[in-house]
């Protein structure tokens, strides 16, 4: 049947935890510990990665390996990553449960989608530990989706590698990545899906690419929240989106979209090289 089979949901700043902040607040203190004062920006850069493979990317950023080398007198490596992600798990597993609210229409989308005869599956940037701690206290405010996975499970191999969602492919037994939907709120949840060859969503409000908390954006005028959703969008287009969405609200409509566009043969990887 060419219809979509499922839809594969990131998890902080996508389904739970409004803007992201859980991580990004340990990101800022993990380096703060050692001397160095990261901004808002550069911690949020690399969010969707492997948690191992964020910190090794901000100690690249110029700026940071260059402050690094002020500090410490010599280029960071290995070693240091280790250190610094060994202090961030434990940090973020202190507070993790305080950031796994579902954001608002998760719950009713979801349960749209089942109706619809849809799969959810998910994947995530955190690792086997800290999904220990977020999927229970999820599943006790609403959310649960059918099948959750990290890179604990794939070799490290994290996003932007498509292995975390070809093993949610084969968990929940569907037929090829052009009947999947992945929603994620990053830039590296949109190259998973584009190296998955799956549809490719990118919600806008309650995204770790926004930065805002709910209370942040509510509080802006009409005109200041269509510059930050315009800004978002063109993020998530400019790295392979083939839509984004205001909120998970907007999910169930564009799924009957998509459907039409595969009942006319089209295909994500097709429509992103005929619209480019």
């Amino acid at each position: 049947m060419n219809r979509l089979e499922a839809v594969i949901f990131d998890w902080a700043g996508t389904t739970v935890d409004y803007g992201c902040f859980a991580p990004v607040k340990v990101f800022m203190d993990i380096f703060k510990q050692v001397g160095i004062v990261v901004t808002m920006e550069e911690a949020r850069a690399p969010m969707g990665m492997l948690k191992i493979d964020h910190i090794r990317e901000m100690l690249s950023m110029p700026r940071i390996s260059g402050l690094w080398e002020e500090v410490y007198g010599r280029p960071f490596g290995e070693e240091d990553v280790e250190a610094l992600h060994s202090t961030f798990e434990t940090t973020l597993l202190m507070t993790l449960e305080d950031y796994t609210d579902p954001i608002p229409h998760v719950i009713d989308t979801v349960e749209n989608l089942r109706n619809l005869g849809l799969k959810i599956g998910s994947t995530t940037g955190y690792t086997g530990s800290m999904m220990e701690i977020v999927v229970p206290h999820a599943e006790k405010k609403g959310y649960r989706p059918d099948f959750y996975i990290t890179a604990d499970d794939t070799n490290s191999f994290g996003r932007p590698f498509p292995y975390m969602i070809f093993r949610n492919m084969e968990a929940l037994q569907l037929t090829a990545p052009w009947k999947v939907v992945k929603v994620g709120d990053t830039v590296s949840d949109m190259k998973e899906g584009v190296n998955a060859g799956v549809w490719t969503v990118g919600v806008i409000e309650g995204s770790s690419e926004m930065g805002l908390t709910q209370e942040e954006f509510d509080s802006l005028s009409e005109t200041e929240k269509d510059q930050i959703r315009a800004k978002v969008e063109q993020v998530f287009y400019t790295n392979g989106a083939d839509f984004t969405i205001r909120t998970m609200k907007e999910l169930p409509e564009l799924i009957e979209r998509i459907n039409e566009k595969i009942a006319q043969g089209k295909r994500p990887y097709e429509l992103k090289r005929i619209e480019a």
